[in-house]
């Protein structure tokens, strides 16, 4: 503890608070105020006087005879209360501490006394503290994973091909459409007019209404409609959104496309892969399928185990901790999109999501990483995992900062150290926890399942046909 402290009390209160009373000695105070008085004498003009020589009468006289006392409190309050915080192992939920009462001026050669409260993360219990039981997916590719994998080939491969004349629009069909947009006074709006464009139904581009205005048509059938823009227009719509509240649109299907998918021969493969037979395309399939799982194991693990834990929470994390982990979750995100050249937007399109399920998703995806950590923490104090001092400047000296010792100064300083020493203590206990798991490989879904669905599915779809023939 610092030399400074006579002592530090923690008094727990309601509510996940702690009351924390601070004591600093005579002598600390002392220092301070001599110190302040130094640098106000070197920093203004006193008249009679050279610069650092005033007394402290003329400076009290100039500024206020509580003028130095009350910069020296502050700057006393400032620095010790990150201090009391990590000598004293707290881990704050919001480090910005509250004052029951203003905390009164210093007085020189009086030990000075200040008190106080800062809401802490929970330390709750979980329902059980035996060794997680969860079930992981085989390491290396089966026979579905490679499956899977070269259909997205023969997907990505296909041919578009106009479907029969009779053939009509359904929920996912991919059209060819012309289509003509005007407004109540019947000006062509030209960026949205188009003779032929691919259109992928269900693709959220334009409002679902439109869709459902295509809906049973055939080729060469139009539809006419009204449409409102709404207050959250679809995409194309965007650009016209400020001009225009409602659209006239007449759409003609051009024509209802299907997807041929290719036949994986060996000539096929060896044309598109440079492959000499489909096993050996398989294969190599296969190798890279095992590679990206072991790759990802430890982190799929670690998922499975947590997830397992933070079933034993049966409290609902603190709003504060779910906020903070909200927060990192956003950023993290917005990281990765910055880093991908990949707008908000386009990622909510390729997830399928709007802004309102994108923030219910990520509210539970806080929620859950609030107990999780929760559930770490009462782990690590179950089994006894502790972090040490050596443990803080080891993370420091990996960092690679040229003065590791200065820059963990400056986070104890600034109230921060508890950051780190939580990140330790939580990588330690995830470590114990997936060191201990009882771990059981999935058992994948049988051929004959798959198939049955398979056939199912092509039942469905030829039946499907039929009724878009009559």
């Amino acid at each position: 503890m610092e030399d400074s402290y006579v002592e530090t009390k923690v008094e727990a209160l309601e509510d996940n608070r702690v009351k924390v009373t601070v004591t600093l000695e005579a002598a600390d105070i002392d220092a301070r105020i001599k110190k302040t008085y130094k640098e106000y004498a070197n920093k203004y003009q006193f008249p009679g006087f050279r610069k650092g020589k005033a007394p402290r009468p003329i400076i009290d006289n100039a500024l206020g005879k509580d003028a130095v006392r009350a910069a020296v409190t502050d700057e006393a309050v400032n620095s010790s209360v990150p201090l009391a915080i990590d000598d004293n192992k707290l881990y704050p939920v919001n480090p910005r501490p509250e004052f029951p009462e203003a905390p009164g001026l210093v007085e020189g050669g009086k030990d000075y006394e200040f008190s106080f409260t800062i809401e802490v993360k929970p330390e709750v219990e979980l329902s059980n503290y035996d060794n997680v039981e969860v079930e992981l997916p085989a390491e290396t590719a089966t026979e579905e994973d490679v499956d899977a994998q070269v259909e997205n080939f023969r997907e990505h491969y296909a041919d578009m091909k106009d479907a029969p004349a009779n053939t009509k629009v359904k929920v996912d069909s991919e059209l060819n459409i012309a289509m003509k947009v005007t407004d109540d006074n019947d000006n062509v709006i030209e960026s949205l007019t188009t003779e032929e464009r691919p259109y992928m139904m269900g693709s959220g581009i334009l409002p679902a209404e439109f869709d459902e205005k295509l809906l049973g048509l055939k080729k060469g059938q139009s539809a006419q409609f009204e449409l409102e823009i709404g207050d959250k227009p679809a995409e194309l719509l965007r650009v016209v959104a400020d001009e225009h509240k409602k659209l006239n649109f007449d759409v003609e299907v051009k024509a209802v496309r299907k997807r041929v998918l290719p036949e994986v021969t060996d000539e096929w493969v060896k044309a598109k892969f440079n492959f000499e037979t489909v096993a050996d395309f398989r294969n190599n399939i296969a190798e890279g399928i095992t590679a990206q799982k072991q790759a990802m194991a430890p982190g799929v693990k670690e998922r499975a185990c947590l997830n397992a834990l933070a079933e034993r929470v049966d409290i609902e994390p603190p709003a504060a901790l779910v906020e903070t982990a909200r927060r990192n979750l956003a950023q993290e995100l917005f990281q990765q999109l910055q880093a991908s050249a990949m707008s908000f937007d386009a990622y909510l399109n390729m997830l399928g999501m709007n802004s309102e399920t994108f923030k219910e998703d990520l509210e539970k995806q806080a929620t859950d990483t609030a107990k999780q950590d929760l559930a770490l923490d009462a782990w690590a104090r179950h089994y006894g995992i502790e972090v040490t001092d050596e443990d803080v400047a080891n993370e420091f000296a990996a960092a690679g900062v040229e003065d590791p010792k200065k820059l963990e100064a400056e986070w104890r300083q600034a109230g921060q150290l508890y950051m780190i020493r939580e990140g330790v203590l939580r990588t330690k206990a995830v470590k114990d926890l997936m060191d201990k798991a009882k771990v059981s490989e999935a058992k994948p879904e049988k051929k004959s399942e798959k198939k049955a669905s398979k056939k199912s599915a092509k039942k469905e779809e030829a039946a499907a046909e039929a009724a878009d023939a009559e």
